[in-house]
């Protein structure tokens, strides 16, 4: 008989430290595709800081942040280490600025949609084979990490188009903005990092997304 993918045939049993084995892949990708392509566009732009500093790789541990990696498994999202990026390089700062932002979040949205294509095809196919122990030992891990692919990646794209700097979204604004409210606004970001931290721990920062990434992730695996 041919083996029926469904959440109610992998998800059974899946332990905490299964659960960190099957995240942790999608995770690594998905925080280091993030950074490398705010350094990709910047030095596509005319900013070499990112290549010069290392970070222009898709070496997972040039990008890890301990305390955002930490994160993502307690509060259900989190950071890598920004990439450099130095605005003096660009012939226009705040219009080269804002495509760098966007690099990051859309990266994300695509890595989403590519994983849950991924997953749909992989379902479809599966039913065409016939059941053995081998391949659902393959199919089963692969299938779960294609599923935390969706969510990992909605997470960190939503997450970063809030308009809070330093995320991406704030810095997104701050390029839509008049230069005089934009100069303003960039001002707050060194408090941004402590108000993202009370946003999550105080719970408000969930109520506020998750119902999003609940409905992109609904849609993108219907």
């Amino acid at each position: 008989m041919a083996y029926q993918l469904h959440p109610e045939n992998v998800d059974k049993d899946m332990n905490t430290v299964s659960q960190l084995i099957i995240m942790a892949p999608p995770l690594l990708l998905a925080l280091t595709l993030h950074e490398y392509a705010h350094g990709y566009v910047a030095y596509r732009l005319g900013d070499p800081t990112a290549r010069d500093a290392g970070r222009l790789t898709l070496n997972p541990l040039s990008h890890l942040d301990p305390i955002g990696t930490i994160a993502f498994f307690f509060i259900k999202f989190g950071w890598a280490k920004p990439v450099p990026v130095n605005p003096y390089y660009f012939k226009n700062p705040r219009k080269d600025m804002l495509w760098v932002a966007l690099a990051g979040p859309i990266t994300n949205l695509l890595l989403a949609v590519a994983s849950a294509l991924l997953l749909k095809a992989m379902i479809g196919t599966a039913t065409l084979i016939p059941y053995s122990t081998m391949l659902e030992a393959i199919l089963v891990p692969l299938y779960n990490m294609l599923v935390a692919s969706v969510w990992i990646n909605l997470v960190l794209c939503i997450f970063n188009f809030l308009p809070i700097p330093p995320l991406d979204g704030g810095r997104i604004l701050t390029g839509l903005l008049p230069e005089n409210l934009a100069r303003t606004y960039a001002s707050f970001e060194r408090y941004g990092f402590i108000v993202i931290l009370i946003l999550a721990f105080s719970g408000v920062l969930g109520t506020v997304i998750f119902p999003v990434i609940r409905f992109a992730n609904n849609l993108l695996l219907s």
